[in-house]
């Protein structure tokens, strides 16, 4: 098992968290961006750096993943397709996709999508809170002590 995070949106604490975290279980966590981040030197942590382009990070991370496999993003459609291939997909505020809310939570990202393309001002999500850390750092620990 391997965890995979679509780096270009995640945020830096969350980056601390999974750094910290492949440290102590010994789990490979391979960051995926199309730009450089500075990361820890462990032999559990990598960074594979992608061309700029639209998805480009999103297509590698589908390309190597493998069942089994978590996914760290906040991108829907990347969610989808990593739970199309058998792995699990996880987002910043510590939401679980699964098979059974994926589909859901694709039509609520195809809804708002609509309503921006109309003109309608639908904001953006608030910013990571201290709840939402602790709530992503839980769901991280819950699913590593089950693998």
């Amino acid at each position: 098992m391997k965890i995979w995070v679509d780096a270009d949106a995640c945020p830096v604490v969350l980056k601390d968290i999974l750094c910290r975290a492949a440290e102590r279980t010994e789990v490979l966590v391979t960051f995926v961006a199309n730009q450089f981040i500075r990361l820890p030197p462990s032999r559990y942590i990598k960074f594979i750096q992608v061309g700029r382009g639209f998805d480009v990070a999103d297509n590698e991370i589908v390309l190597k993943v493998n069942a089994g496999d978590l996914v760290i993003t906040g991108d829907i459609p990347l969610a989808a397709e990593v739970i199309e291939k058998g792995g699990y997909a996880l987002n910043h505020r510590g939401e679980m996709y699964t098979a059974n809310n994926i589909r859901e939570s694709l039509n609520m990202r195809d809804f708002m999508d609509t309503l921006r393309s109309s003109g309608i001002q639908t904001g953006g999500p608030s910013a990571l809170n201290q709840n939402d850390r602790q709530a992503f750092a839980n769901e991280l620990d819950k699913f590593l002590s089950k693998r």
